[in-house]
């Protein structure tokens, strides 16, 4: 008998009933110190202050009025989003996958209404993950997304990650924009050097084409920067970010340039719930203390911290790691034995991580995570190698 919940998901006999900060108290008492962060959503860990006493402050008011209205709590994110960014204008969504959508719909909207209709097609690149609605998986393209969805939205090229000779070869006149995660991240933590991201904006520009970023899962100061992509020094035509920015409530965005965004006209696109006021009291809320330069520069300083502990843990243990990549507090760990039962001895020991492609398992803890949390995960996770390598 199927269960009541549809089982899409293989989940982990855990049930978490409270959170505090970087940590998580199972049903049974058990403290599980969480290098997930609920897969890179929870940017400030669990009850944060701030954000308890803006959702509190905020249910208490006014919940939803729908975007047939004026609402002062989205506009004043969307300020902030266009003051700290490349951006010019904001749509807000709940989710990534909504985002991705809305990118796609843009691209190929800006070049319609720039007389060139036959400019649909979207070059995507392997390892993607843009979600898991039929533009999603079309764009990631990977038989485990597509298999049994078919007949697929058409219009994404798909190449392989690196390949810069097929890269030059795939834009023809039918070419609207690339689309690439600055850091993979379902891809198993995998970031494009910034020569790289450079030589795509070049190669956008010399085209006339869009570039599209996808910064869910790597944005919002997951790396250090508020945008991943501000490491290479370059801009977006068009951005899709959720996760890390509602820290927990389900919110999401688009950002765009004035030039890119000019097809969206009113009644191209709507949401019903994407920019309410309860989703963007809680985004104000994050972005009022992940934007600030000196929260910015304490993660690069954690990120280092942890990234140095790492190291030692992979030299202690050579039969069960291989080495460490990634950037900021999004980081990965290639492992030699399968990550899957990594992931399983850390719940053994108590701490959370999450696995991805490439035999890789994310650590993606809050960005506010103490040192003392760090060295104890780090003793956690040496503690889940070791029963392994017994």
């Amino acid at each position: 008998m199927i269960s009541s919940v549809l089982p899409t998901y293989s989940r982990a006999p855990l049930s978490f009933v409270s959170g505090q900060g970087s940590w998580l108290i199972e049903a049974d008492g058990r403290r599980f110190l969480d290098l997930g962060a609920g897969i890179a959503v929870n940017a400030l860990g669990h009850a944060h202050p701030a954000l308890v006493e803006a959702l509190t402050v905020q249910a208490g008011t006014l919940w939803h009025t729908s975007n047939l209205y004026q609402i002062p709590q989205q506009q004043a994110l969307a300020d902030k989003l266009v003051d700290n960014s490349f951006a010019d204008t904001v749509f807000f969504t709940n989710s990534g996958t909504e985002s991705c959508e809305l990118a796609v719909k843009m691209a190929r909207k800006y070049f319609y209404d720039k007389g060139q209709p036959e400019r649909v097609e979207i070059i995507t690149f392997s390892g993607s993950f843009h979600g898991r609605s039929s533009a999603g998986i079309a764009a990631a393209g990977s038989e485990k997304m597509t298999t049994g969805f078919g007949p697929l939205l058409p219009g994404f090229v798909h190449l392989d990650f690196g390949d810069h000779e097929a890269l030059q070869a795939a834009i023809t006149e039918k070419t609207a924009g690339i689309l690439v995660e600055p850091v993979q991240g379902e891809g198993g933590i995998r970031p494009l050097p910034d020569a790289c991201l450079k030589g795509l904006r070049d190669l956008c520009d010399e085209h006339g084409i869009l570039m599209m970023l996808d910064e869910v899962q790597c944005g919002v100061g997951r790396t250090g920067k508020l945008f991943a992509h501000e490491w290479a020094g370059v801009g977006a035509d068009i951005m899709m970010v959720a996760k890390g920015i509602g820290g927990g409530f389900p919110l999401g965005a688009v950002l765009a340039t004035e030039e890119a965004a000019s097809g969206m006209t009113a009644g191209t696109h709507g949401s019903t719930y994407g920019g309410n006021p309860l989703g963007c009291a809680v985004g104000n809320a994050v972005i009022d203390i992940v934007a600030d330069p000196a929260f910015l520069a304490e993660v690069n300083r954690k990120a280092g911290l942890l990234r140095q502990k790492l190291e030692g843990l992979i030299a202690s243990h050579p039969d069960v790691f291989e080495e460490v990549r990634g950037s900021g507090l999004m980081l990965g760990i290639k492992c030699k034995a399968v990550n899957a039962d990594v992931v399983k001895a850390g719940y053994d020991a108590e701490v959370i991580t999450v696995p991805a492609a490439d035999n890789v398992i994310r650590l993606l803890p809050a960005l506010n995570i103490s040192d003392d949390e760090i060295a104890e995960a780090v003793t956690r996770l040496d503690r889940a190698a070791t029963s392994l390598g017994a």
